[in-house]
């Protein structure tokens, strides 16, 4: 039987960056099915009879919008999670590749970088603590499924993401993405200033939406189903990379105002990539300076139409 690869929010940041590499699959979009509702997950396999799920679908947001909204970041990743992984594996689909977040792992461990062993250590961290458990759920019910059911369905474990066409929401976006239009916006005004929360000293990697998308291919491409975290070497404090990006961006002379009453969200979350590298050994990721600028070149593309 041919094999037939069905993508899960699929015009989201890292499912447009997979249409290039997987032109044959299907990609589909919360204005297809409602991955929700429980009936229009069964409509979904029934019109379309996947043998290889690529799960991206979820409902991802900023720190304050996590914040704000805890249940509903809970109910929704819960269910769409829930109910994908379980009508896959009634309906016999070969293949599953669930891709999580490093938010599920622990606020605090004891050594750095985490590894996958690391995982139920402790609790997520309080600001994205319903988003961390809903997703680390989903690696503890396909663990599940393949030690019950044999079955051989995996998970990832991305860093931060950035990338082209993120949303511009600064509730809703990356964080590098909402730094660059903050830039953007600021010259557009003639102002030389912007700014941002918390103090700038946590640590974060940060991973190009088009990398993630480039395992993903690997992973399929080559039938590795093993889980794993995925991420370049580069960890940097906030402020660096806000450093960074002026430079990209020609605006070193901007002044950041720290806003240290909203909060810094987690000090520092980075994971190990060793296991990437043994299961993936010729994989590079661009820098995060060339990243940034890919993304300041199209924001400036997209505002200049």
């Amino acid at each position: 039987m041919r094999e037939k690869i069905l993508v899960t929010g699929g015009h989201g940041l890292v499912g447009s960056c997979l249409q290039n590499k997987l032109p044959q699959a299907i990609y589909l979009s919360s204005s297809d099915y409602d991955l929700t509702r429980e009936s229009d997950v069964i409509k979904l396999f029934e019109n379309h009879k996947p043998t290889c799920i690529i799960h991206l679908a979820a409902r991802v947001g900023g720190i304050i919008d996590n914040i704000e909204n805890p249940a509903e970041y809970f109910d929704d990743n819960i269910l769409m999670n829930t109910l994908m992984l379980k009508y896959s594996k009634m309906n016999h689909v070969e293949k599953f590749i669930g891709i999580l977040s490093t938010c599920i792992y622990p606020d605090q461990v004891e050594d750095y970088p985490m590894t996958e062993d690391d995982l139920h250590l402790g609790p997520p961290t309080s600001t994205n603590f319903s988003y961390g458990y809903a997703k680390r759920s989903l690696s503890v019910q396909i663990d599940a499924y393949n030690k019950q059911y044999g079955t051989k369905y995996q998970y990832l474990i991305p860093c931060n993401l950035y990338g082209v066409g993120d949303k511009d929401n600064e509730k809703k976006s990356h964080f590098l993405t909402s730094l660059i239009k903050k830039i953007v916006d600021a010259k557009k005004k003639g102002e030389r200033k912007i700014i941002l929360y918390g103090d700038g000293t946590p640590l974060r990697q940060f991973l190009f939406a088009d990398d993630l998308a480039k395992v993903i291919y690997e992973v399929y491409k080559q039938n590795i189903t093993e889980s794993f975290n995925v991420s370049g070497d580069e960890n940097l404090s906030i402020s660096e990379m806000v450093q960074i990006a002026l430079g990209v961006c020609d605006a070193k002379d901007f002044e950041i105002i720290w806003n240290s009453e909203k909060p810094n969200g987690q000090f520092r979350k980075d994971v190990s990539n060793r296991k990437m590298k043994t299961l993936l050994s010729n994989m590079n990721f661009i820098s995060l300076e060339e990243g940034i600028k890919k993304v300041y070149e199209s924001y400036y593309d997209k505002i200049s139409q």
